[in-house]
């Protein structure tokens, strides 16, 4: 497999369907339906930013998955100390490349990157009924230090 950062905006916007879907599946009050067109132009703008960078995942000649990254830098606060993090909004394996250790190798580039940019946390989030996300990130390492809730009145 090779991973290498990619510009392509089309075509990390096709292999975000899949995700976005569920996303819309599991909670639809929060998301909007999937459009490619809007999604590319969005991905389009932040590959314009340097603090964002999108992994593509090859294997044999086949796009099998992406990683979109922030690189965060946070301030020194009366509260909290300043630290620096790889935050990582989305990755996701195509499904018929799922469960072969496409998204360790993607993790395991991210973790590279961190360590190339002396970066010593890696952050991310995911919905609490995206229990194959949770599952993932649980076999990878991560564990929870903040938990988010809401109320809707």
């Amino acid at each position: 497999m090779k991973i290498s950062r990619t510009f392509d905006a089309d075509m990390i916007a096709k292999l975000n369907q899949s995700v976005h879907q569920l996303h819309v599946e599991l909670y639809p009050q929060h998301f909007q339906k999937y459009d490619v067109h809007q999604i590319n132009k969005f991905f389009k703008e932040m590959m314009e930013y340097d603090r964002f960078i999108f992994l593509l995942a090859k294997d044999e000649g086949q796009h099998v998955g992406f990683a979109w990254l922030e690189l965060k830098q946070y301030s020194q606060t009366v509260f909290k100390k300043a630290y620096e993090s790889i935050y990582v909004h989305q990755i996701n394996i195509v499904e018929q490349h799922k469960n072969k250790g496409f998204g360790s190798d993607l993790m395991k580039e991210i973790y590279s990157i961190a360590r190339k940019k002396d970066i010593h946390t890696i952050e991310l989030d995911y919905w609490s009924d995206n229990t194959i996300a949770e599952s993932f990130y649980e076999k990878e390492g991560f564990v929870a230090y903040r938990k988010m809730a809401y109320k809707e009145l």
